[in-house]
Order: C-alpha cells, then sequence, then structure tokens
C-alpha cells in the first residue's frame, strides 16, 4: 500500500486555532505589508543579530527557491548544488524557466564538499573557453539536506570561503531550518547562518 500523507494533511495547533479566531475580524493590507509581518520581521532580524537585514515574505519553498535564486544570480550563470539537491530533483524545472541551469556536483550524504565546489570552480576559470561557458554564480544548500543531515559549522565556514574567493553568492534553503536548528549535536545557530550566508530562509514545515 502506497501512503501519500504528510504534514500538510493535520489540522492546526488548538492555540493557533484560538489565535485565529481572536483576530479574524482584523482587517489588514497584503501579506507582507501589515504590521503582524513587520513585528515578525524585526523579531528575525533580533534572533539573527542583524539589524539591517531584509527580511521578506513569500508564500511557498518553490517560489522562494525560484525568486531568491533569480534575484542574486546573475543572468550568466548558474546555480550550483548537490545533486540530490531540491532545486535539482524536486522543483519541476522552475530554476531553470528563469533562465538559470542547475550545476550539479556530487552529494556526500546530501552535502556538498568546499574542497570539491573549490576544485569545481578553478577547473571552470582554467579553462580557455570559459566566457563561453555556464559560470558557478550561486551556490544552493539546503539545512536540513534531503538526505536529513547537517552542515557543521566548519563546512559552512569553509563553503563561505569558497563562494568569496570566487564571487559567488552562498544561499541556504530552510525549508526545515526548525529541525536543523534544533537537532541534537548540532554546532551551527541561526546568528551562524545569518553570519555565513547570503541569503537564507526559514519555513515553516
Amino acid at each position: 500500500m502506497l501512503s501519500f500523507e504528510n504534514d500538510y494533511c493535520c489540522g492546526a495547533h488548538p492555540s493557533i486555532l484560538e489565535r485565529l479566531a481572536a483576530t479574524n475580524a482584523t482587517q489588514h493590507p497584503g501579506y507582507g505589508s501589515d504590521d503582524v509581518c513587520a513585528a515578525a520581521a524585526e523579531k528575525i532580524r533580533r534572533a539573527c543579530a542583524s539589524p539591517e537585514a531584509d527580511v521578506r515574505f513569500l508564500v511557498g519553498g518553490t517560489q522562494t527557491n525560484q525568486t531568491i535564486i533569480d534575484a542574486i544570480t546573475p543572468p550568466y550563470a548558474g546555480v550550483v548544488s548537490a545533486d540530490t539537491g531540491h532545486v535539482n530533483v524536486h522543483e519541476a524545472g522552475a530554476i531553470e524557466a528563469t533562465g538559470h541551469k542547475v550545476l550539479t556536483l556530487p552529494h556526500h550524504n546530501g552535502k556538498i564538499d568546499a574542497a570539491e565546489l573549490r576544485d569545481y570552480c578553478t577547473t571552470f576559470y582554467a579553462d580557455g573557453n570559459y566566457e563561453h561557458m555556464v559560470f558557478p554564480g550561486t551556490v544552493y544548500i539546503s539545512h536540513p539536506t534531503e538526505y536529513g543531515t547537517l552542515y557543521t559549522l566548519d563546512e559552512l565556514e569553509s563553503l563561505r570561503a569558497v563562494c568569496d574567493r570566487f564571487g559567488m553568492k552562498l544561499f541556504l534553503d530552510g525549508a526545515r531550518l526548525g529541525y536543523g536548528l534544533t537537532a541534537d549535536g548540532t554546532d551551527v545557530t541561526l546568528q551562524d547562518i545569518a553570519r555565513l550566508t547570503d541569503v537564507f530562509y526559514i519555513g515553516g514545515t
């Protein structure tokens, strides 16, 4: 028997339903432009220790990945991902639809290895024809990964160093970030992620 149930099949926690009932008659402007989102954005900035952070609200993971990658990646560049990465496997060509090729590296328990990323970029720029090729412009990782594994602080710092060396943006997909930040044994905090990535998002999954 196949089961297609997931966490979206569940109802809301009673306290959430109570809050929705209490605010049901309150009118707000569009999502992201209301006072509730403004308050949430300020809480996120404080939690990240990033008072100047630009906090935006989007409505789903695929839309967020597509919007961010298109915004931070030059038009002549692609996005580097583990071959198991969500943008490569599960997003139905959404990234390619914006004109950005997904450039894959082999995964190691779902993760990209910084040394392999460095070698990939070094080989790319050593090619005399690299100006006619798809540049590596953004590096995409997810935390937790598609395998449920977590990046360590050392791994994130190593990826950041490679991105700085080759002028790439580092984007962290946080669809399941709550799980990663509260996992036993993790040494990565929300402030570390805010410091080491160019863009990340906090998902509700």
